[in-house]
């Protein structure tokens, strides 16, 4: 099954991968931080195929995050020896809103990092793929080839 699990995965384009812990436990982390920066978060759990849904709401306004980042959604499921994180939407940031948006993509990435390590006495980390898919920058790229 992992194995179907991560091939899916290859089209679809990771953001994220935990290593040493699982798929719930790793949203936990991402929508807890989500929550602390002022979004309302949804979970939905999904047997067929395996996944974490999360809808996320911007409610308590910040200049620093552009209106891209009003509403995300990401997609989890589990892989072998941890999950993988998607990032859903938005699938397009407008060119004058994009250094906020990677400077918010980045802190999510620092802040899951940190997180993870802590609380897993560093038994557990949170790695990149070797070309980590945003919709955003995929299409850029596909425009500019």
């Amino acid at each position: 099954m992992n194995w179907i699990v991560e091939n899916m995965a290859e089209g679809n384009g990771d953001w994220l991968r935990v290593r040493g812990i699982g798929r719930e436990r790793f949203a936990g982390y991402v929508g807890d931080f989500l929550a602390s920066v002022g979004y309302a978060v949804e979970r939905s759990e999904a047997t067929e195929p395996v996944e974490t849904r999360m809808t996320c709401r911007l409610q308590k306004m910040s200049p620093a995050l552009p209106p891209a980042a009003h509403s995300l959604q990401f997609r989890l499921y589990p892989t072998s020896g941890g999950a993988a994180l998607v990032w859903e939407a938005p699938t397009d940031v407008p060119d004058d809103q994009r250094s906020r948006m990677d400077r918010f993509v980045r802190e999510i990435e620092g802040h899951l990092t940190r997180a993870v390590a802590t609380e897993s006495h560093a038994t557990a980390k949170v790695v990149r793929p070797a070309d980590p898919h945003l919709p955003w920058t995929s299409a850029a790229r596909s425009s500019a080839a």
